[in-house]
């Protein structure tokens, strides 16, 4: 289901009056709440969330781990997922029957994942099962919805995160002669490159014209799906070419959702956990540029004064999508909680579901 659907079947938001309430307030309302519920409250939270929920997050990490994290988590009655619609989607998927995911604003979507949807990939899969017959196998990044994971789960695939994308891949590749790589093709481009399979033999998939955009070689391995991260996708070469004439000795870090040109003219490139660890690793006084969420690279310069960070893009802002979690959101779904009356409930479809822990199994398997 897209998420314009998803939104309009939740069409009562919150109510304008939690807009107009005093910071201190509802600070102090979430502390209590959390208080009052006790272990039955789990709230996880994304690094690219703002500071005024991050704040509250009882756990921090990656869409995946945070999933993984709420599904060990028996104890939580109720899950708020400070994040976008298919994080909560995966942890709903892990959790149990009995524990309840919310998501505070049903309109915090994520622009990637809502660049495939389910007939598009029939679509697209019935055309290049003609043209190739059974050599393709299918693999989507987790920043897709769970249909996209169902679909993939079903035709034996599996999910990939930006930590494991090469690992998949080559297992992938073992499997099947060609990969359709969903929904990301800068990721899917940068990890098929970096295991030598050469440009040349990569072609990318056009969801809305229903074709393959460039002429493929005649040895096509890799089909990329024409999505993107509108984040990521905003770093350029005109970015690092200004750094390193302006600071020459500024090391730039960024995410493999960034374009295969920024990748390679990077000095380094790897997942956000990758990132986050490089510069808390790094030797003092050294200078970065990140090419990532501008949330995430704030909070690294809080964290790190010692060390100067600055974004890649110098006009860059936060994921918008995200961002709509905010702090009258987390206060309006925790007291709808506290009344036994939750709204944002994520649900996924039993057969949906189980289909989609297929992907995300054999990803954790290989």
């Amino acid at each position: 289901m897209a998420l314009a659907d998803i939104i309009n079947t939740h069409a009562a938001g919150m109510p304008e009056h939690y807009k107009y309430r005093q910071e201190s307030e509802m600070i102090d309302q979430v502390r209590d709440i959390k208080h009052a519920l006790g272990e039955r409250l789990f709230i996880p939270a994304h690094h690219y969330q703002k500071d005024e929920v991050f704040q509250f997050a009882d756990a921090i990490g990656d869409s995946l781990q945070l999933a993984q994290l709420a599904s060990a988590n028996h104890q939580a009655r109720y899950i708020v997922f400070c994040g976008v619609h298919f994080m909560a989607e995966t942890a709903d998927m892990l959790t149990q029957v009995e524990q309840t995911v919310v998501l505070p604003d049903m309109r915090a979507g994520c622009t990637m994942a809502d660049m495939a949807n389910l007939t598009q990939l029939n679509q697209a899969w019935e055309h290049l099962q003609l043209r190739y017959g059974d050599t393709i196998l299918p693999l989507t990044y987790v920043n897709s919805t769970a249909e996209i994971k169902a679909f993939v789960g079903r035709h034996g695939g599996a999910t990939v995160t930006s930590s494991n994308a090469q690992r998949i891949l080559r297992w992938a590749l073992a499997q099947k002669k060609r990969v359709l790589f969903l929904p990301d093709q800068h990721l899917g481009r940068n990890s098929a490159y970096a295991l030598g399979i050469p440009l040349a033999q990569m072609a990318i998939w056009s969801p809305t014209e229903n074709r393959l955009l460039n002429q493929p070689h005649s040895d096509l391995k890799i089909i990329l799906w024409q999505g993107h991260c509108s984040v990521h996708e905003k770093f350029s070469l005109e970015n690092i070419k200004q750094i390193r004439q302006d600071a020459p000795e500024t090391r730039i870090i960024v995410h493999p959702e960034c374009s295969h040109e920024v990748v390679t003219a990077a000095d380094y490139s790897g997942s956000t956990k990758f990132i986050i660890e490089t510069i808390t690793q790094a030797p003092p006084h050294t200078q970065w540029a990140i090419g990532t969420e501008m949330n995430l690279v704030n909070r690294l310069a809080q964290q790190h004064p010692d060390k100067p960070i600055r974004s890649l893009n110098p006009n860059m802002c936060p994921c918008l999508t995200m961002n709509r979690i905010d702090l009258p959101h987390l206060v309006w779904s925790l007291e709808q909680i506290e009344a036994n009356d939750p709204v944002g409930v994520i649900q996924v479809p039993a057969q949906v579901s189980e289909q989609a822990r297929q992907a995300l199994t054999r990803m954790l398997t290989i």
